[in-house]
């Protein structure tokens, strides 16, 4: 589940050559379990290593040598001089008794698998000169590519592409994945992620103390609500869902149609009473209140409310703006999405100080990139320094809350360092609605009593999830309705009773 930045990959290596075992035994691991990989991916025909002067570079001399101890035929690149070469790499060298081809697209030819071995992680710099002109080549060559730790050209912290990247349908890498390897566009890059143990023992991490990591239910499993089989409604909370004006209703029945399937006893959607007909009309089993005012509003969630969903189709304004903050002040749990964050795009240090008074309360921002910029402008997508994970980071501790930054890499970080990176979203969620059923699943959480971070962690998850199981062609209507087979299947792999 840890995703490792480089520096703590580094640490990890360190930790685990102090106690014993050589950089060159790991680095022998490495290349035998990319060896593994490339059998696996090309079960004939020739294969090419293309070698960097690094210890990425030293994985592929071993990779070379280990393939051609199996009959394999293969062919060596290397980037430059290889007397240049120096510690592991240079010893990694010694053992490839092969040709070694000059560094010249040309020399590609046509392999059945290229390895790529160019650069590792750590690459924090623009690709320019030969390596970039082998990097383009080898893309062009339309021969399918297994890459070594990350794809050559992507930065291992951020995923970001450094001028050029290869395109990978197979990346090894080793102990754990980095963030490089999640967020786009390293993950389009990497494509299948192999990730293999090559002698680091897991209790290296007890001293780098990770706070990344993959959104998977073995992170959150422990705050899972099971029901009880005395449990009933009322202790699985009540959830509040504000609705817009009649022209946009929708969104809110959607989130609060997700928020029951999630789990919440009750949920209520909250009408103006324009809409209430509209609204009344298309529900069943979610109630619906008019409420036009925010001392009707602030009324109805001083009562025996656990949580509140607040944003989808509510309208950018003041009245919105008010609506939240009587939420806050209230000091219950809060889904604040789309018009609820976009509302205080003028003055955030507003809604960031009645989070902070809200105490104990437990609050969720769900932004897209652009509702993100809105709030969070100087931490926007422009700035190509930090990785999508730093900026949530630097925005949860800002916000005092949890930041949920959607898109197919969705990050959930809180105020504390803790962040989640999301790997199962297929692309067919991209469809209207899909993320008022998200704040809707994360609201129906908060209800059951779950804190913010692990109920925003689950909630992307089941959303992923809800979007695999629904398929191609879905609708946001969909994900509500195959939750219970997300419920069910979760049950299974968790070995809950139900």
């Amino acid at each position: 589940m840890e995703v490792l930045t480089t520096a703590e990959m580094a640490v990890a290596d360190r930790l685990t050559i102090a106690g014993g075992t050589s950089g060159f035994d790991l680095m022998c691991d490495a290349g035998r379990a990319v060896a593994d990989a490339a059998v696996d991916l090309a079960e004939e025909g020739p294969i090419l290593v293309v070698v960097g002067r690094g210890n990425n570079g030293g994985d592929g001399f071993i990779a070379a040598t280990e393939l051609a101890k199996r009959g394999r035929q293969v062919s060596v690149i290397l980037l430059c001089d290889r007397a240049t070469l120096k510690g592991d790499a240079a010893l990694a060298a010694q053992t490839w008794a092969g040709k070694v081809l000059p560094c010249d697209p040309a020399s590609i030819g046509a392999p059945a698998l290229i390895i790529d071995a160019l650069f590792g992680a750590g690459l924090d710099r623009p690709v320019k000169g030969d390596p970039l002109v082998m990097i383009e080549a080898i893309n062009a060559s339309g021969v399918p590519v297994l890459a070594i730790d990350l794809p050559s050209g992507i930065n291992g912290n951020t995923g970001a592409v450094t001028g050029a990247a290869v395109r990978a349908v197979e990346t090894v890498t080793f102990f754990r994945p980095k963030p490089g390897h999640m967020l786009l566009p390293g993950r389009v890059h990497c494509g299948q992620l192999r990730v293999v143990e090559i002698g680091i023992e897991a209790d290296v991490l007890t001293e780098i103390r990770p706070a990344a990591f993959e959104n998977l239910p073995d992170f959150w499993s422990g705050s899972f609500p099971v029901p009880r089989l005395d449990s009933h409604k009322f202790s699985h909370g009540h959830a509040v869902v504000v609705s817009g004006d009649i022209a946009a209703t929708g969104a809110a029945r959607l989130a609060a149609r997700a928020a029951l399937r999630g789990g919440a006893g009750l949920v209520t959607v909250v009408s103006p009473r324009d809409a209430l007909a509209v609204n009344a009309g298309a529900l069943t089993a979610v109630m619906v209140r008019p409420v036009d005012t925010v001392a009707e509003f602030a009324a109805l969630i001083g009562g025996k409310v656990n949580a509140c969903v607040l944003g989808p189709g509510a309208g950018v304004g003041d009245k919105t703006r008010e609506f939240v903050l009587a939420l806050l002040a209230a000091r219950r749990h809060a889904v604040l999405d789309a018009d609820a964050l976009t509302s205080f795009a003028d003055t955030p240090e507003q809604l960031f100080e009645a989070i902070k008074a809200a105490g104990e309360a437990h609050v969720v921002l769900t932004p897209h990139e652009g509702e993100f910029s809105r709030v969070f402008n100087d931490l926007s997508g422009e700035a190509p320094a930090r990785s999508k994970l730093e900026r949530v980071r630097m925005a949860a501790e800002r916000a005092g809350a949890v930041v949920l930054l959607k898109g197919p890499d969705t990050v959930v970080a809180a105020p504390d360092g803790r962040a989640t990176i999301a790997a199962n979203a297929p692309p067919w969620l991209a469809t209207a609605g899909s993320g008022d059923v998200l704040a809707g699943i994360i609201g129906g959480f908060l209800a059951q009593g779950v804190p913010a971070f692990e109920a925003a962690c689950i909630g992307v998850w089941m959303h992923g999830e809800a979007g695999s199981e629904a398929g191609p062609g879905l609708i946001a209507e969909d994900l509500p309705e195959v939750l219970p087979s997300v419920f069910r299947r979760l049950y299974d792999r968790l070995e809950f009773d139900y």
